[in-house]
């Protein structure tokens, strides 16, 4: 039997998704980080399946998200989109070292994944990692600098004031390089990433996306099956059945 069990780790509020006859063991454990505007609870589908295939699986709520949300409008969150990401990736390592700690997650055995603003904290967060051993990108971009050039112009094009100053975006722009897996592609050191994303995408360009694909091809030549891209040709921002379904075959083969 699967349960959920709703736990704090430090102040972080995460659901735990896991087979209640093995709870307490050391078990290979998947962290899932969910989307902008969204939250814990709206991932159970994949805890569920990931759980009956005998791994322990984490839902963090992110900064300003679930049980963190602040009264901020869409709008705003939007403008702390690169902080958020970046808060993401360091809680990473408090999650991860928690679960170790108490015996719970085999550290040779984590993955990553998330949707959307998951699936970019996911690829930033290889570039700081080594102990994520596999990892799923749904709907995410590695290009961290890029797709906040896009952003911006993308908000122009829609009338919207930009709150930023132009020192400020390339204060922005700075930090987010270290965390640019388009930048370090050689950091992926052929750990198992697969990517799932629609080509009718309006929020994470695919082309963004299937580009750095194109060019870290080569780098898994000794590994070919490691590294997979399933392009949804019909799909905007939402990840299919077949997505899911990918997801879950690729941890229980990786991982």
């Amino acid at each position: 039997m699967v349960i959920i069990e709703r736990d704090y780790i430090k102040d972080i509020p995460a659901l735990e998704v896991v087979k209640k006859e093995i709870h307490q063991d050391s078990l290979p454990t998947i962290i899932f980080i969910h989307g902008i505007t969204s939250a814990k609870e709206h991932n159970l589908h994949y805890a569920y399946l990931l759980a009956e295939k005998g791994f322990r699986v984490i839902l963090p709520d992110t900064m300003h998200h679930g049980e963190r949300q602040k009264e901020l409008e869409e709008r705003e969150l939007v403008t702390e989109f690169w902080n958020i990401v970046i808060e993401t990736i360091t809680e990473l390592k408090t999650l991860k070292e928690h679960l170790v700690q108490h015996g719970l997650a085999d550290p040779n055995r984590i993955g990553l994944v998330g949707t959307s603003m998951g699936g970019i904290v996911t690829l930033g967060a290889i570039t700081q990692y080594q102990w994520i051993k596999v990892a799923v990108s749904l709907m995410g971009m590695p290009s961290y600098e890029q797709f906040s050039l896009w952003q911006l112009d993308h908000l122009k094009s829609q009338g919207m004031e930009i709150p930023f100053t132009e020192e400020e975006i390339a204060d922005q722009l700075m930090i987010l390089r270290d965390y640019d897996l388009s930048l370090y592609p050689e950091k992926l050191e052929q750990r198992p990433l697969l990517f799932w994303h629609g080509k009718k995408d309006p929020i994470v360009p695919y082309s963004l996306t299937y580009q750095f694909y194109e060019t870290i091809i080569s780098s898994y030549s000794q590994n070919p099956e490691r590294l997979a891209f399933i392009t949804d040709e019909h799909a905007g921002h939402k990840v299919s059945r077949k997505g899911l379904i990918a997801t879950v075959d690729w941890f229980a083969k990786y991982l």
